[in-house]
């Protein structure tokens, strides 16, 4: 059955799994709306008063629960007021994925401050530029990233997360001891709608801050609910970096449902299979390169996750190879998310999904209003390629720094071109920036990719498109070995012209160590392109 009637039976089942009916999650739900107003604080608040003693973060500290972490939070709140950061003011958050992070972001709803999420990754003058232009107030990071924020030369307001209070003294104030100010010298917390910023995950120069306005609770997200079949309690294993959009919606959404979550503070393939097993985690928010190197390393056993329910993966393109190998190894349990930090989800694809079309971003989110349109912004029929734009309740503002993504009826560019077929499932040819025109033929790298990351020797590959006088752009493509070895040049381009047209073998193959990525395991395509080699040959 399909329409209506089987979105409404989706969605009761949905209501069944979560429940949400029940009269004390809704007395609960009522009483954290109403003194936090629709954000992130109120999901904590209410867990805080149905299940005070539940885990809410487990990392390298030990456990955190629901009402220490709510009366922890409000105190910081006071506290970051207390340093004389005012409400509307932007707070930068530069931590890995701990416990801090978690109590940071809700002290920032509480104290109603504007929080800008930063990428511990930034070089020192990447991060300067950001924290210039977004007019950051006061930072909150990790001791151990302290140095970079130093270098920036940033003069505000600094306060050391993941530090214990009987460590020497610093010259900066801990989280610990704004929190202790904050009990002291209380101060009335007033409930504002916040405007965070998250940094697109740009691959070259300074990311853009992407604006959203109004709420952050996961209304928007509730039809996911309907694809995903997350339960009250499940225990997260968030892999994927809390500063991102996809591992903070993951938060948001383990708040929603009571859930506890296991936080490792940087991502080793290991470290996350050990911590699935140990705390029988029954969702592992991912993005692709980490299931990726999940499967690669031999030290790990992918398997023993047997309590594993949902492999939640978004943040970049899923390559259909790894769907299938890790499906295959793990089991049906994986689930791909289409969206951007811009437009918010676009579709889910569920195990059948990916069995039936391993390459698929699966069908249009509930709630989400998805198109595929020509060059001059007319729909296109079923099997048609063009490009996709999102309607979805989870739009940016707008760029920090000004302008915004094209809009044609309400939808928004997400810079992808794909396509439908006749069932309904979406599929992304790659991004409209990606590209490559050799010889007047469109080629877009990730239909090479998947063809290369399907031999046994390959364990990763990305190709560009390099200047050339005769053609415009050739190929190169950019080769890592896989434990056994890899092909050599030749056999590389013989594998591609054996399944693919002509015009996209690539005319040189380059082996390195290791593929330049985001932390969210977008390739960083310019980076390979200024290191390339001249035309002629393997290196």
């Amino acid at each position: 059955m399909s329409g209506p009637t089987a979105g409404l039976r989706e969605a009761i089942a949905a209501a069944g799994r979560l429940g949400v009916l029940d009269p004390r999650h809704l007395a609960a739900t009522g009483t954290g709306f109403a003194r936090w107003g629709p954000s992130i604080a109120s999901l904590y608040r209410a867990a805080a008063i149905e299940t005070p003693n539940r885990a809410a973060v487990i990392d390298h500290r030990g456990v955190l629960r629901y009402g220490d972490l709510d009366r922890r939070s409000t105190a910081l709140a006071r506290g970051l007021l207390r340093l004389g950061i005012e409400p509307g003011e932007e707070l930068g958050l530069l931590c890995l994925n701990h416990r801090d992070f978690v109590e940071a972001n809700l002290a920032a709803a509480k104290a109603g401050l504007d929080v800008v999420y930063l990428n511990p990754g930034y070089a020192p003058p990447q991060l300067a530029e950001v924290l210039d232009r977004e007019s950051v107030t006061a930072v909150v990071c990790d001791e151990d990233l302290h140095p970079k924020v130093e270098a920036s030369g940033f003069d505000g307001i600094t306060v050391l997360a993941d530090r214990r209070p009987d460590r020497d003294p610093a010259e900066h104030r801990s989280l610990w001891e704004v929190r202790r100010l904050g009990r002291r010298r209380p101060v009335a917390l007033r409930p504002r709608i916040s405007r965070p910023v998250l940094l697109t995950s740009g691959t070259t120069g300074v990311p853009k801050g992407a604006r959203r306005d109004g709420d952050q609770s996961p209304v928007g997200a509730l039809g996911l609910f309907q694809r995903i079949p997350y339960r009250r309690g499940d225990v997260f294993h968030i892999a994927a970096p809390l500063f991102h959009a996809w591992g903070l919606s993951q938060l948001a959404v383990a708040a929603a449902l009571g859930s506890t979550v296991v936080l490792t503070r940087r991502f080793s393939p290991v470290d996350t299979v050990r911590a699935v097993i140990e705390h029988e985690a029954t969702v592992l928010a991912a993005v692709p390169i980490m299931l990726q190197r999940i499967l690669g390393d031999p030290a790990c056993d992918p398997g023993a996750m047997t309590s594993l329910r949902i492999v939640a993966s978004s943040g970049s393109a899923l390559p259909s190879p790894l769907v299938t190998a890790w499906m295959d190894r793990v089991g049906d349990t994986l689930y791909n998310l289409y969206g951007s930090t811009e437009v918010g989800q676009a579709s889910v694809a569920t195990p059948d999904d990916l069995r039936r079309a391993p390459d698929t971003a699966g069908r249009v989110a509930p709630g989400s209003d998805v198109a595929v349109l020509d060059q001059d912004g007319r729909p296109l029929p079923a099997g048609s390629t063009g490009r996709i734009f999102v309607a979805s309740g989870a739009q940016f503002t707008g760029y920090t720094g000004g302008g915004s993504k094209e809009v044609i009826d309400g939808r928004m560019s997400t810079g992808d071109v794909g396509r439908f077929d006749e069932d309904g499932l979406l599929f992304v040819t790659g991004r409209a920036d990606d590209m490559i025109i050799s010889g007047g033929e469109n080629v877009f790298p990730a239909e090479i990719e998947h063809l290369l990351l399907a031999h046994p020797g390959i364990a990763d590959a990305a190709v560009v498109g390099l200047p050339d006088p005769e053609f415009g752009q050739r190929l190169a493509a950019f080769v890592v070995a896989g434990p056994s070895g890899a092909p050599d040049g030749d056999e590389v381009r013989r594998l591609v012209g054996a399944r693919l047209a002509r015009h996209k073998v690539p005319r040189s193959v380059t082996f390195v160590e290791e593929l330049p990525r985001t932390t969210t395991g977008k390739v960083l395509r310019r980076d390979l392109i200024e290191r390339s080699s001249p035309p002629g040959g393997d290196a």
